[in-house]
């Protein structure tokens, strides 16, 4: 019967606790002053019904309110024991979520700052490649098969090119192979052509002047006549068309650069030590770690 109790976990996990809290007390030279309080105050209870009626969408009832009360207070006893206790000390999670709350406070600066039309404007200007309106482009093709046609691709594509150049009149979709997305295409941007073709083929399509038929191009698939109907250029859009973007974008930058302008205040404060014996021991640990590698090399060529 002992022996089933002494390898109970329970009992073990009690005499452990037992055995930090008689350690807390030997060591722990500084007793909690008579004076120390805990005080709830009526903003600590509105925050409280606020973030009820948040999440449950209705006021607590006394008896839920006196539960949300007591609940702060058994957090706020348990923390201040923590940190008394030193449990705060050396643990990554708690470190990392600290040093998160700080970067809470730089994000909620830069959160109040509102940009200027003329701010936004200058930022539109420095970055135009992220919001300008896209070109587009309408065209109509003649495909030529590779895999139908193989060594004869290219005679077969000058033999259609000529015919399509000197008769005006006739019908491209008669002529060559089918295609599975078609032979017209209108109003396709750069990425929606690459999406269709590949890239390499919009890449020849889009500096193509309209009106004639050219080619050969090439895709994935084969070869194509092509004949630009229509090209829209590229075109600077203005701040009302796209402002919610470009407020948007400027903020993620503004946050960034006040972030690291407040990390870099806040470590001027601090000597930085790297002690040179760990930058030692890391560079003899690559150092050895190469010449094994190069031994194991040597040896390899050997056999």
């Amino acid at each position: 019967m002992l022996d089933k109790l002494l390898r109970e976990p329970l009992l073990h996990f009690i005499l452990i606790g037992a055995a930090l809290f008689i350690i807390y007390d030997l060591t722990n030279e500084a007793s909690l002053d008579e004076g120390e309080r805990i005080v709830i105050t009526e903003d600590d209870i509105d925050r409280l019904i606020s973030l009820w009626e948040m999440k449950w969408k209705r006021l607590p009832t006394e008896t839920e309110l006196q539960g949300l009360v007591d609940s702060q207070i058994r957090e706020e006893v348990l923390y201040r024991e923590a940190l008394a206790m030193g449990l705060d000390k050396d643990d990554t999670i708690v470190r990392r979520r600290m040093a998160q709350k700080v970067e809470f406070i730089s994000d909620n600066i830069a959160e109040q700052a509102e940009p200027s039309d003329e701010q936004l404007n200058a930022y539109l200007e420095a970055n135009l490649e992220k919001f300008e309106i896209a070109g587009q482009v309408s065209f109509r093709h003649v495909y030529l098969n590779l895999d139908q046609r193989g060594a004869t691709i290219e005679q077969d594509a000058d033999r259609l090119l000529t015919k399509l150049t000197e008769e005006n009149s006739i019908d491209y979709h008669s002529m060559g192979d089918p295609f599975m997305f078609g032979n017209r295409h209108d109003s396709l941007t750069l990425a929606g052509v690459a999406r269709l073709f590949g890239s390499d083929f919009a890449e020849q399509l889009f500096p193509l002047q309209p009106g004639q038929w050219q080619g050969p191009l090439t895709s994935a698939y084969g070869l194509h006549l092509v004949r630009i109907d229509n090209v829209v250029e590229p075109s600077r859009p203005s701040l009302e068309t796209v402002r919610d973007r470009v407020r948007q974008e400027w903020a993620t930058e503004e946050r960034k650069r006040i972030n690291d302008t407040f990390y870099e205040q806040l470590r001027s404060r601090y000597e930085i030590i790297i002690e040179p014996a760990e930058v030692q021991s890391t560079t003899a640990l690559s150092t050895g770690m190469q010449q094994q590698d190069q031994t194991m090399r040597n040896n390899k060529s050997e056999e």
